[in-house]
């Protein structure tokens, strides 16, 4: 248990909304087939955003009031899929969009692909909690737009753009926030069932041999799907065994928001009921890495969420990795 607190959390969407009944047109999909199959109705596209500008705009909303500010020795950790460039990391970047002192913080990138928010959330909540900074900024920030694949039209339609921040803070004596247990497993059978070969050391940009095919989103859905409705009960079964909680205790359960079966499975085989579980599939798609922290800013600006709440982040990213944060709010 890590007495940490999010102080602040903050978002950015794009203005740009794509319906599904665009990308239907799009790619020859018969009308309703977009929705019926992944679940979304809505997503947003960025249109001339940068990754780090979005983020920075999502880190000023979660650092309002000033009392969050930029002020004394703190950590920027960028946890996204996809960075802004190869180098340098998109926390740099972040920081430079955020106009911060320089040589104030310390920045560097987190990519777990869907999960990384959840590994520099459990990284920064260590470290703001043994006192090696006072304050940790995470970001994550997507655009996935660029690695659509026309040619798999349940990805092609799945994701959507966004960014989001979280500020978190030591806990006060007293006071209830807590990192109470954070879990994560990595199943190396399920690696090739999501992948984008290109962009590294394999099929480098300036190697002839790399095609646009390789730059491309690529996901097997129906194998992701039947590894994690194998792995998600006992490793359930045994972060609550950790973390001291039943399933009926939790105030809130806010998913990675990967797709309408994916989510399904939490209501239908994992013991969670639907009041539980916050969703924002439907209109916001799936934002990578960005889809776990916007759906936490989006549950405590509708309320649903409060300060002393048990709360649990969950989810599976590339590779096959699950991983699942209990918090005290």
């Amino acid at each position: 248990m890590l007495p940490i607190t999010i102080v602040g959390l903050g978002s950015y969407l794009p203005a740009r909304v794509v319906a599904s009944a665009e990308l239907e047109v799009a790619l020859g999909l018969p009308p309703g087939w977009a929705e019926q199959t992944t679940g979304v109705r809505e997503r947003r596209y960025a249109a001339g955003e940068t990754s780090a500008g979005m983020a920075a705009e999502a880190a000023r909303r979660a650092l309002a009031p000033p009392r969050r500010g930029l002020g004394g020795p703190h950590l920027s950790l960028g946890a996204s899929s996809g960075p802004q460039q190869a180098i340098p990391c998109t926390a740099a970047l972040v920081q430079r969009e955020l106009g911060a002192p320089d040589g104030r913080s310390a920045c560097f990138d987190v990519n777990a692909t869907c999960l990384s928010f959840l590994f520099a959330l459990q990284s920064a909540a260590h470290m703001v909690a043994a006192g090696a900074y006072s304050c940790a900024l995470i970001v994550s920030s997507e655009i996935g737009t660029h690695s659509r694949n026309p040619a798999e039209p349940e990805g092609a339609t799945l994701f959507g753009d966004a960014a989001a921040a979280a500020v978190i803070t030591r806990t006060p004596q007293g006071e209830p926030g807590a990192l109470q247990c954070a879990k994560f497993a990595t199943y190396g059978s399920g690696a090739g069932l999501t992948s984008i070969l290109g962009g590294g050391t394999l099929h480098h940009p300036n190697d002839p041999a790399t095609t646009p095919e390789m730059n491309r989103f690529h996901m097997h859905g129906p194998g992701l799907l039947r590894l994690a409705a194998r792995t998600l009960g006992p490793f359930l079964d045994a972060f609550f065994a950790e973390a001291g909680w039943a399933r009926e205790e939790i105030d809130l359960l806010v998913p990675h928001q990967a797709s309408r079966n994916g989510l399904g499975l939490l209501t239908a085989r994992l013991g969670f009921r639907p009041e539980q579980v916050f969703l924002n599939l439907a209109e916001r798609g799936n934002c990578i890495a960005a889809s776990l922290p916007l759906a936490l800013a989006e549950a405590a600006a509708q309320g649903r969420v409060g300060r002393g709440d048990r709360v649990v982040l969950l989810g599976t990213g590339a590779g096959m990795t699950i991983g699942a944060v209990g918090l005290t709010f």
